[in-house]
């Protein structure tokens, strides 16, 4: 397994309840796991995160839901219908409904069909597939 450059690592209130959500809900792999500090590393199509119990080992303050406030993470996913299907199957609430976005880089636009959702901490999740671009006119 290659490590991306940036990987983001998420704590997390219930470390269990966090691990099902994505593996079983979203349908994340887990690449290695480290029961006894309660840390995982996952992915889903090239996708990395790693999540851990709240520890405050690195605690910049005080964590309060929702965390991550101010951030979101893009997934690219080869079809959103495919996470919405288990979203749907396991009740979990959609943030921002599907929809297509065209986001302007220098002469072209980027093609998004995207959703969010919040993760058990209230982390913005923010899944996507590419549509393509168009040239600017």
């Amino acid at each position: 397994m290659k490590f991306n450059k940036l990987i983001p690592e998420l704590s997390v209130a219930d470390f269990e309840k966090s691990l099902d959500f994505y593996t079983k809900v979203l349908g994340f792999k887990v690449e290695y796991e480290r029961k006894e500090s309660k840390f995982a590393f996952i992915s889903l199509s090239g996708s990395q995160i790693m999540i851990e119990q709240v520890n405050n080992a690195w605690s910049a303050g005080e964590l309060q839901y929702p965390f991550g406030r101010g951030v979101n993470f893009q997934i690219e996913v080869k079809s959103i219908n495919i996470m919405l299907e288990l979203l749907r199957e396991n009740n979990y609430p959609i943030f921002v409904e599907p929809q297509e976005n065209w986001y302007r880089q220098n002469n072209q636009l980027l093609g998004n069909k995207e959703f969010l959702i919040k993760d058990p901490d209230g982390y913005l999740l923010r899944f996507f597939e590419n549509l393509g671009n168009k040239k600017l006119k």
